[in-house]
């Protein structure tokens, strides 16, 4: 789905009582005249879409900026020499407090989606139009809108539910409370139950849009998160059995080649094009923050401890070398290229190292192989491991190390487990397979185990049990402190 910068005005003007003042406008957008046209809600979820990927003078949410909390702030990654802003530094270091502009910055990123999506919901039933497409959209902002919520909610635990566009410029209006854990859960499993709805499949001119089965899901893991192992059972189990196609990709490469985009492993990714990163300021920073060059430079984000995270796999697993890169050749001089520490990879892309700021690789918000390992660690939570569990966590494992998925290997398969020592298998295999996509920081929290991971790398020693949750931003707390208590520890 092609990403396009939409900006139109959401609220009217400001009234004034001033006698010798009378301006009649002779071009202005209002929702009322903008919500027309089946087009023109189509227009606006796309805008909604663009929140996730799109932020003018900011690196986008998914482009970079969520990483730092949900990375950055875990245990294998850090702030290299090149990441120069001390904010970003002090998340790196565990040190961070509610004056964070990373976190404000996330905060701001993350509700400036849930209002488009809030303006889309409220004006598509409106507009002229096919009353299926016109469901459908409000089901694919529904599904945004859910997604942004299942952040919010596992970064700061209770946060502000809006549900639709502020129609008043009154502060005390505008002001809204924390609602609690399981409101805020409620009504994102309200929205993505919706989202069930939507279809299973679109042309390739829509792919990468939002589906029935990214909403089940996403789903998947919110009971997950949620420790409710008979529904993350049951819905991983209908994205597996719902007949969407997904299915790992042979070579574990391919999930991250910009050629193979929205493939059979991508059950949604939020989409980044060629030079939509323009400046450096928005779109995916990945690259040009990983990779600075083929020189001794350390860039802006770095792996924290190289015993703790490259050298850990095992001999033949494919997944090291797409996850780092100790060597790259460089393409001006046909020289291989030894780098002092290994670079984040993933996001690298290999055949534009020149102008690392296009890059064009999608970011996988949830994959295949995300469902496969949270159905086993749900069944293994529940009753600890089965034939199924077994072979959920093996298909994983045999693609990691080259094998036919399938087919049962003894070279790699786990056997013989109980449920203790499958539980850790299937942490140590997440930490392996998703590198820099966003999980690693909510893993931690969920198993409880953030503060013991993170004390194993000397330089983030000063984490503590606040660490579980962010702080609500100082600048949210000035203007309604009553109604935004801070989290413990800030």
């Amino acid at each position: 789905m092609k990403k396009i910068i939409i900006t139109f005005l959401l609220s009217v003007g400001l009234l004034t009582s001033c006698a010798d003042l009378e301006v009649t406008p002779t071009s202005f957008v209002t929702e009322d005249n903008y919500f027309v046209t089946q087009d023109d809600a189509t227009a606006s979820v796309t805008a909604v879409y663009a929140s996730l990927s799109l932020d003018p003078g900011e690196q986008s949410l998914f482009g970079r900026n969520l990483y730092f909390l949900t990375d950055m702030a875990s245990d294998y990654a850090a702030a290299g020499v090149s990441a120069t802003n001390p904010q970003v530094r002090a998340l790196s270091s565990l040190t961070h407090d509610a004056t964070s502009d990373r976190v404000q910055v996330a905060w701001r990123q993350i509700y400036a989606g849930i209002n488009r999506a809030n303006v889309s919901i409220d004006n598509i039933p409106k507009v002229s139009g096919s009353e299926v497409i016109k469901t459908r959209l409000i089901n694919e902002a529904k599904f945004i809108r859910g997604l942004l919520y299942f952040q919010a909610v596992r970064l700061w635990g209770g946060v502000p539910i809006v549900l639709h566009e502020s129609k008043s410029i009154n502060l005390g209006d505008l002001k809204t409370n924390r609602s609690t854990v399981d409101e805020v859960y409620n009504q994102i499993v309200k929205d993505l139950t919706d989202a069930e709805a939507l279809p299973k499949t679109y042309t390739a001119a829509d792919a990468g849009r939002a589906t029935s089965g990214a909403a089940k899901a996403i789903l998947a893991k919110v009971y997950l998160t949620r420790k409710d192992w008979p529904n993350a059972i049951a819905k991983s189990r209908e994205v597996i059995d719902g007949g969407y196609g997904y299915a790992l990709f042979e070579d574990f490469q391919d999930i991250f080649t910009k050629t193979k985009k929205n493939g059979k492993e991508h059950i949604f990714s939020v989409q980044f094009e060629p030079n939509q990163a323009g400046n450096g300021s928005s779109g995916s920073t990945f690259q040009a923050t990983a990779f600075t060059g083929f020189t001794a430079t350390e860039p802006a984000d770095i792996i924290s401890d190289v015993a703790l995270f490259y050298d850990i796999y095992a001999t033949g697993d494919k997944r090291r070398d797409v996850s780092y890169a100790k060597q790259l050749l460089n393409p001006a001089t046909g020289t291989l290229y030894t780098f002092p520490k290994p670079i984040f990879k993933k996001y690298l892309d290999v055949s534009n190292l020149a102008t690392p700021a296009n890059v064009a690789i999608n970011f996988p918000v949830i994959r295949y192989a995300d469902i496969l390992l949270s159905l086993a660690e749900a069944i293994n939570e529940q009753s600890g491991p089965t034939a199924e569990a077994y072979e959920l966590i093996n298909q994983v494992r045999r693609r990691a190390f080259g094998k036919a998925i399938t087919t049962p290997d003894a070279t790699v398969d786990l056997v013989g487990l109980d449920q203790t020592s499958f539980r850790a298998a299937i942490q140590e295999e997440r930490k392996k397979e998703f590198v820099q996509e966003g999980q690693r920081w909510f893993d931690l929290v969920r198993w409880g185990t953030l503060v013991t991971e993170i004390k194993k790398v000397t330089a983030k020693n000063s984490v503590s049990e606040r660490n579980n949750l962010y702080p609500i931003p100082q600048s949210e707390r000035n203007i309604n402190p009553d109604g935004l208590p801070q989290n413990p520890g800030y």
